[in-house]
């Protein structure tokens, strides 16, 4: 039985409704030159689209898998038996196929397949012809090291390219992958690697991030010391930082990956075989281990990216993800490279050495496309409009966000500021379960709505929907469900089919609960409020946070707010207001703010307090932790995993802030 704090918690039927209390009225359509060169370039194709997905989804689905590399077809295309899933049955295919091979042996051979920069500013131009090569090479030292198809490999490195290497290397051979991002902790690093039984870690001497070399080595040590599965730790030497040495396990990549050659026999693997393991960060938990297929999750995020971003090529892609998310996988490396694009990768801070970082590196390596979260938005408004507009950012011909709802006005921020008014944008939403963009505009087709992601996507049954299952209608606040199987959708949580079934089935039977409370407006236009676990509950009214916080990042004075509720003895739960601002406070801020947001939004949404912050606590992927808010906010101490926060110091800096103009 799951409970309030749980990530899917769903709310008994007497507290059944989210009330919606946010109006948003603007509308932008897509710019006409842009719609006229689209791969999607009206809203009567995008919808004869839908229809044709809608009425045969699994031939909708088949189609899309025939841009893949196949080694055998598929027997059958869709094998559901509730709640699990198998795609493209019967059919083989190895992801470097489709990723890596048919380019590198094709006409894209000298096609730069990834951009890379270093924080300190070092480069490198890696060819589809470089990567398959340095692809084989790390596959053959894997198999040296006696990793073979159906191990596990943990990969604990920063954004540098023999991450990419190392993930396609192990889809060469078969091995598993698990990713662990290179922030996390020994603990957090050795419980996945306990959990997954991984036989070989992959890290880095260290790395950089905001001018300081970040010690991977070492931190890998620690864990590997708590995993006797690990045999054999393979280390890529980044800065040249002295580590200590293990010479029964330890072997540097450089010397194991230089001396093999350059080609490897990809073996066939099943449509269903097990890509990549990801795990969620744990702070409602242990850990789950998300796990991915290969030929499902292939499709979908090939045709998701080439369709959503509208994907040409000559386009220079940029996704700020760090590849230890599943966007990073998704976006970074896998969806991309599989439709031969030229992606950017940078492995350091965004305000490091200056706060124009981005600005300058789309400037010098014309990003056309750039793909990023919107709490690194609101960082980037509170920064100033100087720092971007130093830079010619003419080259940008389309945006996107991913992570959280983005707030109307930081949405116009980002299309006036960054997008000069000309770009689309592409706000999308998915999960790390579902593995691909499930709901996101169609640049060439969908008019889009300032915090709205607008519409599911072809072959997408997405519904709002009430206690029982039943679709709650316009304009009406419920739970995001998705009640038929989509090919990237995850195959389960790894050595646990119990808690795959407990955790997304069973709150609303037969049916996939994202845990998110949602509402469709009159248009069909999906507006997500936020976890339904974040909704708060005032005076028998059940709020979405990300309305309120909405209404105060609209005041001029505001860079970035999180709301979170705390016991209240008259209205049973209290809203509380975490605020950054652009520039120091006036005199009377906090009133001016509580009126502001009674009047943007209704007067049982003001806050009763408010508190000043230079910075809000953040995961290293940019997501505020509310749940370490709401404890703050209700005097208690701060407990559970902090391990993701991107800086512990914000919490003592919180705890001491002020309610008191």
């Amino acid at each position: 039985m799951t409970k309030l704090g749980d990530p899917l918690y769903v709310p008994s039927a007497a507290a059944l409704d989210i009330e919606s209390i946010l109006g948003e009225s603007r509308v932008f359509p897509p710019p006409a030159a842009f719609a006229a060169r689209a791969r999607i370039g009206s809203e009567s194709n995008a919808a004869a689209l839908v229809a044709r997905a809608d009425a045969d989804p699994e031939a909708f689905w088949a189609q899309q898998a025939k841009d893949l590399v196949w080694r055998e077809p598929w027997a059958k295309v869709l094998d559901w038996q509730l709640p699990f899933a198998k795609w493209f049955v019967g059919g083989k295919l190895n992801v470097n196929d489709s990723c890596v091979d048919r380019h590198a042996d094709g006409a894209r051979a000298d096609k730069v397949a990834i951009l890379w920069e270093g924080e300190p500013g070092d480069t490198r131009r890696i060819t589809y012809r470089d990567l398959k090569a340095e692809v084989c090479r790390a596959a053959n030292a894997l198999e040296r090291l006696g990793v073979k198809a159906g191990d596990r490999v943990a990969i604990y490195l920063p954004m540098i390219p023999e991450t990419a290497y190392a993930m396609l290397a192990c889809a060469r051979i078969g091995a598993t992958h698990t990713v662990v991002f290179a922030g996390f902790s020994a603990d957090s690093l050795a419980g996945r690697i306990q959990d997954c039984q991984a036989k070989v870690l992959i890290t880095a001497d260290s790395f950089w991030r905001k001018g300081k070399r970040v010690p991977t080595k070492s931190i890998a040590d620690d864990a590997a010391a708590k995993c006797p599965t690990i045999e054999k730790t393979l280390v890529v030497r980044r800065t040249g930082e002295a580590v200590g040495w293990d010479a029964a396990r330890d072997v540097w990549w450089h010397e194991a990956v230089g001396r093999e050659p350059e080609s490897h026999s990809a073996p066939a693997l099943d449509s269903e075989h097990p890509l990549f393991i990801l795990y969620t960060s744990g702070t409602t938990g242990k850990p789950k281990g998300v796990v991915h297929s290969t030929g499902g999750y292939l499709t979908q995020v090939a045709w998701t990216h080439r369709e959503v971003f509208d994907l040409r090529e000559d386009d220079v892609w940029w996704c700020t993800a760090d590849v230890g998310w599943v966007t990073g996988h998704s976006y970074l490396v896998y969806g991309p490279l599989a439709n031969g694009a030229t992606v950017l990768m940078y492995e350091g801070a965004p305000t490091t050495p200056g706060p124009d970082r981005f600005w300058a590196l789309i400037e010098k390596y014309k990003v056309s496309i750039l793909y990023t979260a919107p709490t690194a938005i609101r960082s980037f408004i509170r920064l100033g409009d100087e720092h971007p507009n130093r830079h010619d950012l003419t080259s940008l011909r389309l945006l996107g966000t991913v992570g959280e709802p983005i707030n109307p006005e930081a949405w116009m921020w980002y299309r006036r500021v960054i997008g000069g008014d000309r770009c689309p944008i592409v706000d999308t939403w998915w999960q790390t379960e579902t593995g691909a963009i499930l709901v996101s505009p169609l640049p060439g087709a969908t008019p889009a709505k300032p915090g709205s992601c607008t519409r599911p996507l072809p072959g997408i049954a997405l519904h709002v929907v009430d206690k029982a299952g039943n679709p709650v209608g316009k304009g009406k606040g419920g739970y995001l469900a998705i009640t038929k199987p989509w090919p990237a959708m995850l195959r389960g949580v790894w050595g646990d089919p119990e808690r795959y079934q407990k955790q997304y089935w069973s709150d609303l039977p037969g049916t996939y609960f994202t845990g998110d409370g949602a509402r469709f407006d009159a248009d069909g236009y999906l507006w997500v409020m936020g976890r339904v676990d974040d909704v708060i509950n005032v005076a028998g009214h059940r709020l979405g946070t990300m309305e309120i916080e909405s209404a105060l990042v609209s005041h001029p004075a505001v860079a970035e707010a999180a709301v979170v509720g705390r016991p209240d003895e008259l209205k049973g739960t209290g809203i509380v207001a975490f605020v950054t601002l652009k520039k120091a406070p006036t005199d009377g801020l906090r009133r001016e703010l509580t009126e502001h947001v009674a009047r943007e939004i209704g007067a049982l949404a003001r806050p009763d307090a408010i508190r000043f912050a230079d910075a809000l606590p953040k995961t290293r992927s940019g997501k505020i932790m509310r749940r370490l808010l709401r404890e703050l906010a209700g005097g208690g101490d701060v407990k559970g995993d902090t391990t993701t926060l991107e800086d512990i110091g914000v919490l003592a800096t919180l705890r001491d802030a002020s309610e008191e103009d």
